[in-house]
């Protein structure tokens, strides 16, 4: 399936900041507990800073002590694309938007309960959007 949010790569390095860039179209990281989302608590939604698609909610975020973002599962089953990484000799899941293709991050099978998924993701690839009381 071919992401519905397509631009050249001119056209996303003039949209995205030089963070956004390198890891939503570079599969870049950033260092762990340097992102500003990661100890964020608020309820609300966590959307690709790329197109905007919400790909997580914070009522499955979860602290893994890992330095980033973790989830236990996605906004939704068609919110996100996993992909095998084989990259660096590690045999891993891509996590990628499902909308533009930017890459999040990666899921692990050593989450809590419900699922046992940690989404381990860059806060560099995220927007949040608070739900207001």
């Amino acid at each position: 399936m071919e992401p519905e949010a397509k631009k050249t790569d001119e056209e996303w390095k003039k949209a995205l900041s030089k963070e956004e860039y390198d890891i939503l179209r570079k599969k870049g990281t950033e260092r762990p507990f340097t992102g500003k989302l990661l100890y964020n608590k608020d309820d609300g939604s966590y959307r690709c800073a790329g197109c905007g698609n919400v790909v997580f909610k914070s009522d499955a975020k979860f602290d893994s002590g890992t330095g980033w973002p973790s989830f236990f599962k996605a906004a939704d089953e068609n919110a996100v694309k996993l992909i095998p990484d084989n990259n660096y000799g590690m045999k891993r899941i891509e996590v990628v938007c499902s909308k533009c293709g930017g890459h999040l991050g990666h899921v692990f099978d050593d989450g809590p309960a419900p699922t046992g998924k940690r989404y381990c993701i860059n806060c560099g690839a995220l927007k949040f959007d608070e739900i207001k009381k």
